[in-house]
Formats: C-alpha cells, sequence, structure tokens
C-alpha cells in the first residue's frame, strides 16, 4: 500500500507541481486527525468504563441491578440520596415496555429529514434504510420501487460477479446460522462482523458507500460487494438466489 500511495504521489506531484505542496500539507492534516478521532475515541471508551462501574456499583446498592439502566443519571443521583423510597423506581416497567418496542425495530436510515415516526416508518412495507424525508409525498418517496423488480442497486463496493443464496443478517446475534459461500445480505457492517467476510460468497448493505468498512473489507478479501442499496434488507430474504455484481453495484435476484 506505500508503495502505490508513493507512485500515486509522483504522478500527482508531475501532473499538477503548483499544488504538491498544499496537497502535502492537506494529507499530513487529515492523518493528525485520524490519530485524533481514534485518541478521543479511546478516552470515550474509558470514560464510558468509569461510568458504568458507576451505574453497576449504584444498582447493586439500590437494590435494581442492571434495572438502573432504565434511569437517568439525576435520577440515578436522588435515588441514592434517599434510597428507602425512590419515585423513579415506579417508572422502571414503562421504561421496560418501551425499550422492548424499540428493541424490535430495524435499524433506523442513516439520513432523517422531518419528523420521524419509526414505527409508522417500520411499518411501511417500501421503506429505505438509507434515507428518510417526511416532505415527500408516498408516491414521490424514493422507498417506492419503479426499478427492474429483479434488480437491487447500490454503489460498486468490491469488484467480482458472482451467484450464491442470501443469508440476511439483522445483527451478529444472528450470525450462527451464516453458511460457508452464503450472500450476507445487512443493514451496516462494522468491525465486529469482520470474522464472518472469509465465509461469505459477497456482500451486500443498505448503507455505506466505497470507503465504509464493507466495501474495504471486501477488496481486501477479493469478495464481491455491492454497498449503499438503500433496501436490501427490505427486497431480499433468505434462501433468495441472487448474482451479485460488485463493479457495476448490482444485484440480480435470480429466483
Amino acid at each position: 500500500q506505500h508503495a502505490a500511495y508513493e507512485e500515486a504521489w509522483q504522478r500527482f506531484c508531475v501532473r499538477f507541481p503548483g499544488k504538491a505542496r498544499s496537497m502535502q500539507k492537506r494529507l499530513s492534516q487529515a492523518a493528525e486527525s485520524a490519530r485524533l478521532r481514534e485518541s478521543v475515541r479511546s478516552e470515550a471508551t474509558r470514560g464510558m468504563v468509569v461510568l458504568r462501574a458507576f451505574a453497576l456499583r449504584a444498582g447493586e446498592l439500590l437494590g435494581l441491578n442492571n434495572d438502573i439502566f432504565y434511569l437517568t443519571i439525576d435520577e440515578v443521583l436522588e435515588a441514592l440520596a434517599s434510597p428507602v423510597d425512590f419515585a423513579a423506581k415506579k417508572r422502571i416497567p414503562a421504561r421496560q415496555e418501551m425499550y422492548k418496542r424499540y428493541c424490535e425495530l430495524p435499524p433506523y436510515p442513516a439520513l432523517i429529514c422531518g419528523r420521524f415516526d419509526p414505527f409508522a416508518w417500520a411499518a411501511d412495507p417500501h421503506r429505505r434504510s438509507d434515507v428518510y424525508d417526511a416532505g415527500l409525498k408516498k408516491q414521490e418517496n424514493p422507498s417506492v420501487e419503479k426499478e427492474d423488480g429483479r434488480l437491487v442497486c447500490g454503489f460498486a463496493g468490491a469488484l467480482g460477479v458472482v451467484e450464491g443464496t442470501v443469508r440476511r443478517l439483522d445483527s451478529m446475534d444472528d450470525s450462527s446460522h451464516f453458511r460457508q459461500g452464503e450472500v450476507l445480505v445487512t443493514s451496516m457492517t462494522n468491525i465486529g462482523w469482520t470474522p464472518l467476510f472469509p465465509r461469505a460468497a459477497a456482500i451486500v448493505t443498505d448503507l455505506g458507500a466505497p470507503l465504509s468498512h464493507a466495501a474495504i473489507v471486501a477488496r481486501e478479501l477479493g469478495i464481491p460487494a455491492v454497498v449503499g442499496c438503500g433496501n436490501a434488507t427490505m427486497r431480499l430474504k433468505t434462501g433468495d438466489r441472487v448474482r451479485v455484481n460488485g463493479g457495476e453495484g448490482l444485484v440480480e435476484i435470480l429466483t
């Protein structure tokens, strides 16, 4: 990768000699920003460990155990100050029920414009996972399929053409069902999904772009990938036979 970078940099310098200095400065700034981003994430993780330890200890003292996470920080502090009878305890059952309802929802769209009702959106058979715009009329909504019903379109993530059987996974909790040679279809992936990639014939996601996690890892492993389809998890179901064309960003439903 370093050799490829040096080669590309030399080509840029030859073609745009007047811009080389400013571009080098921008590249250095981008590299520093990436380093700082990881440092911030690391420190944020450290902070969450401390906060979680505090919450768990508070749960033990109040006899709530993990139910402590249904309280706000102000309610926790109030309960610790008056642990005998605190009003917030009565709110926990309703919050548990609401949490259960939200857990049953699919992942939200990456971009939401306007007022968003997650339950109404989840009930829409034509919903998309990439974008939601409350200002669009139903007939104008991009979630309504107007293209060839056999095609699912997205971005070209990784080159290659392969046919295979779909395995749609809504979360890594279902990963035990994934079999060697299946086409992985999911909303989006992150580093936690990487162990599944070597077993996949191809990757198809609702969200993402050519520089997303799914596309980058697929290219490294030589697996075809189509990312950012928007509604792949709505249109493809486990057992479907598909042809994935990673170079053109197309998934053709065969059966």
